[in-house]
């Protein structure tokens, strides 16, 4: 909330990832950027992965969006990365509102 107080709307995703962990860092909170997600598909390793936006604490998934809005696609991303990642908790930001509270969607993995 205190990037969005600060910046407002508008700008590109990677502003507000920067902004955001320097924010984390200032907490103490532990957390990774571009933290790498491998896919295995049937027991296979594939060589394709995928990058969780932030992962605070070694448990929340953040996923960071600049979007007109949160789509459904845009969900079940999160939903895909929490379940990838066996993590139960993921916060889907978006940066793009007048109001930060409105851009906050929170999932919860099931399959645990």
């Amino acid at each position: 909330m205190e990037v969005h107080r600060h910046l407002g709307p508008g700008l590109m995703e990677s502003v507000y990832d920067v902004c955001l962990t320097r924010e984390l860092q200032h907490t103490g909170l532990f957390f990774e950027r571009q933290k790498q997600l491998p896919v295995n598909y049937k027991g296979c390793l594939l060589e394709k992965d995928f990058f969780i936006d932030i992962l605070v604490e070694a448990e929340i998934v953040v996923e960071l969006k600049a979007i007109e809005a949160i789509l459904p696609v845009h969900e079940a991303q999160l939903l895909t990365y929490l379940k990838l990642s066996e993590k139960k908790l993921g916060l889907l930001l978006n940066f793009n509102v007048p109001v930060m509270k409105q851009g906050v969607c929170r999932k919860i993995n099931g399959n645990l």
